[in-house]
């Protein structure tokens, strides 16, 4: 490949991938050319941009003599690239306990769980279970190995006979009365505890599990386990009486009563008053009649009267 076409090549190359880039800072050194057949040429840049170390601007020329014709550009990774994980499905990633109010899992049409519920397994029992759900209309049911999981996972769990409160329990929960056992294949290893004052009500236990609400079990009444003392009096907080002394003063009456009294003092003195100007009144009136009395006896009778001659009273007229 002469010199010239090489040029013409990385010419072509160089701004494909700018312009597939969209910033030329985003554009480092060539890394690589590559010849492929029929007139192939593939030509890698490095990548700047943030996040993409180990990443490579690709494009794919074709050569015609003196002539580059671009066919692709891209971003690929390379050797040492930083990749994200595989893609896994939903149904493949969900654990247990991640399921939440809302949501439905995938339908599993060979769950390896799960097996016909009229498949015979040999077991008398696990057959006259799988023959009773199937009649319930349950196409599917726990296969053996299964339930024989599902039983391991509850018995070494929290509510078996290896939990704290049944290493310490008095009697197992077989023996208790608020223990209902369950149906099926499962009723001689397990059932649910209903005693509302246990840690494990409404929860599948084992027969060999136990907690201290026991109905046969009775706690030891003990007495109190604080430590005994004497009384504390503080004696400055007494409030020392005299009983002997005398009693106390009654408080003096409050302005208003004084002045309702003034007022009462006041209507008596009136009425004394008017009494004495009354009997004064009265008084008077006997001495008046008295001197009136006086006067008309001592007033001259009628013939006492001396006439007066008539010219003189003619005279008295004029």
């Amino acid at each position: 490949m002469s010199t010239k076409v090489e040029e013409v090549i990385a010419d072509a190359a160089r701004l494909a991938v700018i312009d597939t880039a969209g910033d030329e800072s985003a554009v480092g050194g060539l890394r690589s050319v590559e010849e492929g057949g029929n007139g192939l040429v593939s030509v890698r840049y490095e990548c700047t941009l943030p996040g993409y170390l180990g990443w490579d601007w690709t494009v794919d020329l074709a050569v015609d003599g003196d002539t580059a014709t671009v066919c692709e550009s891209a971003l690929l990774p390379g050797e040492g690239a930083l990749l994200a994980p595989g893609w896994v499905p939903w149904s493949e990633r969900v654990q247990p306990g991640d399921l939440e109010p809302g949501m439905v899992l995938p339908f599993i049409a060979d769950d390896p769980r799960l097996v016909p519920g009229y498949t015979a397994t040999d077991d008398e029992d696990l057959d006259r279970t799988a023959i009773f759900e199937f009649g319930l209309g349950r196409e599917r049911v726990l296969a053996p190995e299964s339930r024989e999981a599902v039983a391991d996972r509850w018995y070494r769990g929290s509510h078996g006979p290896s939990a704290a409160s049944a290493v310490s329990a008095t009697a197992t929960c077989s023996t208790c009365a608020f223990w209902a056992p369950m149906a099926g294949s499962f009723r001689l290893m397990f059932g649910a505890c209903t005693n509302e004052w246990s840690p494990s009500d409404g929860r599948v236990v084992s027969v060999d599990h136990g907690c201290g609400a026991h109905s046969q079990t009775e706690a030891e009444r003990r007495l109190s386990e604080w430590p005994g003392h004497d009384p504390v009096i503080n004696s400055g907080a007494l409030d020392v009486l005299d009983l002997v002394s005398e009693p106390e003063p009654e408080p003096e009456p409050e302005p208003e009563l004084i002045e309702s009294e003034a007022d009462a003092h006041g209507d008596v003195s009136n009425e004394a008053g008017s009494e004495a100007s009354s009997s004064d009144d009265v008084a008077e009136e006997l001495v008046a009649e008295d001197v009136f009395e006086k006067q008309v006896d001592e007033a001259p009778l009628a013939e006492d009267v001396v006439e007066v001659p008539a010219v003189e009273d003619e005279a008295a007229a004029e």
